[in-house]
């Protein structure tokens, strides 16, 4: 996991429509940056439906949520379309995101140790700097945790 206080890395990456996203687009906004798993899986979907039920109350503070996984641009545009999520989901099949922000990580799994993503979410201030990171991040919780920390 980064350190508070330090610069978000760059990232550039397509949404659920292909089109590509940086962070630097967002200066001037607080972002919640959130890694996850996999698109349509239940504490996935949790987590994202979360955040859509509070996406008018994020926009109203000033602050936009972004998703990202290592799934495919069709995979996130199902998950959208499925759960009528409101906020961008970009893809990163590279891992270049998820591993600039350090969390593809050793994982286990009913005793079976294997790389993936560690849900973690980040928030990032108007200028670029992590103010907020979680790595012990539950699902179900994080969208309303998150709301009372922008």
């Amino acid at each position: 996991m980064l350190e508070i206080g330090t610069k978000a890395p760059a990232f550039s990456l397509p949404d659920q429509n292909g089109t590509i996203h940086t962070l630097e687009e967002y200066r001037g906004k607080k972002v919640i940056l959130y890694f996850y798993p996999k698109d349509n899986t239940p504490g996935c979907t949790k987590q994202a439906c979360g955040f859509a039920e509070r996406y008018p109350q994020f926009e109203e503070k000033g602050a936009v949520v972004i998703g990202i996984s290592k799934d495919s641009v069709a995979s996130h545009k199902k998950f959208e379309q499925n759960y009528s999520l409101p906020f961008t989901i970009l893809s990163d099949t590279e891992l270049t995101a998820i591993k600039a922000y350090d969390v593809w990580q050793e994982k286990k799994n009913y005793g079976k140790v294997s790389m993936g993503v560690v849900r973690t979410t980040y928030l990032i201030d108007e200028e670029g700097t992590i103010i907020r990171a979680n790595d012990k991040v539950k699902a179900a919780d994080d969208p309303e945790m998150m709301l009372g920390e922008v």
